[in-house]
């Protein structure tokens, strides 16, 4: 795992500055007071409370059901498709980028007061927030690097066409060895989040 994690560091670290850029953007507009950004949040949670699997259970007293559909949510919704979007080596991105500013616009709550002025509230939100971001950096960094080696190993087949997507074995086996880390990781950050 550590020498899969050392060959995609670069690709991890790059998405993770994408999420910390974002989410500091995302938290200035709302403290701000950023109409655009408020109005997206109230209109996103609102939806999400309304259909989010997640939000249902929770909204029916089932924190553990709660939190199992918001690991699944974020891993096969989230984590998997922005990995393969990585094949295009820049698509994770802007992915990134947005779901980072949606995590910092609901850094205020629904009377648009912010989160970060209590401890509690304030460590909550930022423990959850990073144990989310840290395992789709992860993953999202993992197909960066899978998109990159893949090029890699076609431009050095001199460009010859090819009906198969060259993806080296090596950068596949890396991508595993990453997602056993993330995936415990979106489990441990879910539960909290739901059970703290």
């Amino acid at each position: 795992m550590i020498p899969a994690l050392k060959r995609a560091r670069l690709c991890i670290l790059t998405i993770g500055l994408t999420y910390a850029i974002s989410v500091a953007c995302g938290i200035i507009m709302v403290h701000s007071g950023n109409e655009f950004a408020l109005h997206y949040r109230d209109s996103l949670v609102s939806r999400a409370s309304a259909t989010a699997p997640a939000a249902r259970a929770l909204n029916g007293g089932d924190k553990v059901k709660a939190a199992l559909f918001d690991f699944t949510g974020n891993l096969f919704l989230g984590a998997v498709p922005g990995t393969i979007s990585g094949l295009g080596i820049i698509f994770p991105y802007p992915l990134s980028a947005f779901r980072g500013w949606v995590g910092g616009i609901v850094s205020v709550d629904g009377n648009h007061r912010s989160r970060l002025a209590d401890s509690h509230a304030r460590n909550y939100y930022l423990g959850v927030l990073i144990l989310q971001l840290l395992p789709f950096s992860l993953t999202g960094g993992a197909g960066v690097y899978l998109g990159a080696a893949s090029y890699r190993s076609w431009r050095e087949s001199r460009f010859r066409w090819s009906w198969k997507l060259p993806l080296p074995r090596g950068a596949i086996l890396d991508v595993v060895w990453i997602y056993v880390l993330a995936i415990p990781l979106f489990l441990v950050a879910s539960l909290i989040e739901f059970l703290a």
